[in-house]
C-alpha cells in the first residue's frame, strides 16, 4: 500500500492511541493528509501546541454520534481508523446509555458514513473485553465488532472493506494500572484487586503498528488479534513498588481475573499466522480462499492471558514500563 497517496482519518484522534498513530504516520508513512477527528477542542489545541502541526495534518471537531458530521469529515478519505470510544469500565457501568450511544451507535454512524463516502478501508479498534464480555464496555465493543464485520455485506464487489483489531491492555495508557501504581507508591501502599490476576500486555507503538499492518493485510470481515505476552499483576507490583505495602481490595464489578482474546467457540472460525490470529467471519459473502495460507487452530483452543505461552520476565516488563 502506498500511504503517500492516501488520506487517513482517525476518530478519537486526540487519545493515547490517536497521538501515537499520528506520530508514526507522519514520521514513517507520510500520508497525503491525516485528519484528527475528535469532539474536544482543548485536546486538539494541546495536541497542536505539543508539536502535532505538520502541513498534512487537519483537525476536525466532531462526535461519532453525529453521522452527518462524520460524512462531511470523510469526504475524500481513503482509510478510517475508528478509535473513539467510552472505555472506562466504571463510567460505562454507571452511564450505560451514554456508552451505547458512543460505542454502538457511533460504530453504526462510522459505517454508514464510510459506505456513503466511498472510503476504501475501515479498521475499528476493539478490546479483549469484547471476548465473552462481563461488563457493559465489553458488551458494547462486541456489538460494535459484529456491526463492522457484517457491514461488509453492504459493500458490493469493490466497496468499503471493514475489519477490527482486538488486543489487550496498553502499557501506560490513560486509566491503566502503571500510572495508578506510580501515584500510589508515593503513599507507601498500592492496591491490588487479586494476586492471581493476569493480563495481556502491549505497548502503544506495538498496537499502532499492528493496526497499520492489519489495514494493509485486510480482506474485509476479519478480527485481527496480535500474539502478545502476558504478565501477572504481582510481578508488576513488585517491580514498580518493591518497598510498598500491598492492600488487597477484591475484584471490582465487571472485572475478570484473566482476560481472553479468542474464546473456544471463536477458535473454530480462527486461523494462526506467525504474528497474529485472525477470526474469520461466518457469513456467505466471505471468500474461503482468504487466509488460505494460515493454519487452523486445534480443537478446544482458546487464547487467554493465564494460559498464554508468552510471559514477560522482569527485564522485559521493566523495558515496557520505561517506554510508557
Amino acid at each position: 500500500m502506498n500511504w503517500q497517496d492516501k488520506t487517513v482519518l482517525v476518530t478519537g484522534g486526540t487519545g493515547s492511541f490517536g497521538k501515537k498513530f499520528a506520530e508514526i504516520m507522519l514520521t514513517e508513512y507520510r500520508p497525503k493528509k491525516l485528519i484528527i477527528f475528535s469532539r474536544d477542542e482543548l485536546k486538539q489545541h494541546e495536541m497542536r501546541t505539543a508539536g502535532f502541526n505538520h502541513v498534512s495534518l487537519r483537525y476536525f471537531i466532531g462526535d461519532v454520534r453525529d453521522e452527518a458530521r462524520l460524512r462531511r469529515a470523510m469526504n475524500g478519505v481513503n482509510i478510517v481508523v475508528h478509535a473513539a470510544a467510552l472505555k472506562q469500565v466504571p463510567a460505562c457501568e454507571y452511564n450505560p446509555i451514554e456508552a451505547i450511544m458512543t460505542n454502538v451507535m457511533g460504530a453504526k454512524n462510522v459505517i454508514e458514513a464510510a459506505l456513503d463516502s466511498g472510503v476504501d478501508r475501515v479498521l475499528a479498534m476493539s478490546t479483549d473485553k469484547a471476548t465473552a464480555p462481563v461488563n457493559l464496555y465489553g458488551a458494547t465493543k462486541l456489538v460494535a465488532e459484529k456491526l463492522f464485520v457484517q457491514a461488509n455485506s453492504y459493500r458490493g464487489e469493490e466497496g468499503t472493506r471493514f475489519a477490527c483489531v482486538r488486543y489487550g491492555n496498553v502499557v501506560g495508557s490513560r486509566g491503566s494500572v502503571i500510572p495508578l501504581f506510580r501515584e500510589q507508591r508515593e503513599s507507601g501502599t498500592i492496591t491490588i484487586t487479586d494476586e492471581r490476576m493476569t493480563r495481556f500486555w502491549i505497548t502503544l507503538e506495538q498496537g499502532v503498528k499492528f493496526v497499520i499492518s492489519s489495514i494493509e493485510k485486510m480482506h474485509g470481515g476479519e478480527v485481527f488479534i496480535p500474539k502478545i505476552p502476558s504478565m501477572n499483576i504481582m510481578d508488576l507490583a513488585k517491580l514498580m513498588a518493591p518497598e510498598c505495602d500491598i492492600k488487597m481490595i477484591g475484584i471490582r464489578a465487571g472485572e475478570k481475573l484473566h482476560e481472553s482474546m479468542i474464546s473456544a467457540d471463536e477458535a473454530r472460525q480462527s486461523v494462526e499466522l506467525s504474528d497474529r490470529f485472525v477470526i474469520k467471519p461466518a457469513h456467505p459473502w466471505w471468500q474461503a480462499a482468504n487466509w488460505a495460507e494460515a493454519q487452523g487452530l486445534p480443537e478446544g483452543f482458546s487464547y487467554s492471558s493465564d494460559t498464554n505461552d508468552q510471559w514477560l520476565n522482569h527485564e522485559q516488563l521493566q523495558r515496557m514500563i520505561d517506554e510508557s
